[in-house]
């Protein structure tokens, strides 16, 4: 599973606004692989945030 998915999966999991840090921390994965995901799914449009530095999945 690549680290997109792996990060979008967790965040779906846990429903609730996310930062990096409780993201990598629940992933297990390293925290500049969870950074890198985390900007290219924002670029695509597939997480927003809803309050500074935490993340969602979009609706």
């Amino acid at each position: 599973m690549d680290a997109k998915k792996k990060v979008l999966e967790v965040m779906k999991k846990e429903a609730a606004p996310m930062n990096a840090g409780l993201i990598t921390e629940k992933s297990g994965l390293d925290r500049k692989e969870v950074d890198k995901a985390m900007k290219a799914l924002k670029d695509e449009g597939l997480i927003v945030s809803p309050k500074r530095c935490f993340w969602e999945p979009a609706p």
